[in-house]
């Protein structure tokens, strides 16, 4: 295990899909917000995924340079997506949004942890 990214591009791609993402969390696209109202979660609260995104983003892009912090970055977006399935399995939200969003960002994220910091 590296407490920098090796490589450090898939870290800095997965920042950017995660500040897009984050992003779009203030006027979310129609499969976003259905997404977030098909698992329930108060619009109230949606501001709140924005900030947890953005501290990853941060993270990731400070982990290219500090050990250790890229890490923690990518383990807890992981940390993230998992408690978004739960969420999806939970309210019985499984359809696509579930499947492409929800489980592909968490694919991805793992992956991004698998080949940058673990092997």
């Amino acid at each position: 295990m590296t407490l920098l990214p090796e490589p450090w591009w898939p870290v800095a791609v997965m920042a950017f899909i995660v500040l897009v993402d984050g992003l779009m969390t203030f006027r979310p696209p129609t499969f976003i917000a259905d997404c977030l109202d098909g698992v329930g979660l108060p619009r109230d609260w949606w501001w709140l995924l924005a900030v947890v995104k953005f501290l990853a983003v941060a993270g990731l892009v400070a982990g290219v340079w500090i050990p250790g912090v890229g890490l923690a970055a990518i383990v807890g977006l992981i940390a993230y997506f998992l408690t978004a399935a739960g969420a999806h399995l939970r309210a019985g939200y499984v359809g696509r949004d579930f499947w492409l969003n929800c489980l592909g960002m968490l694919v991805l994220n793992i992956l991004v942890l698998v080949f940058c910091f673990l092997v």
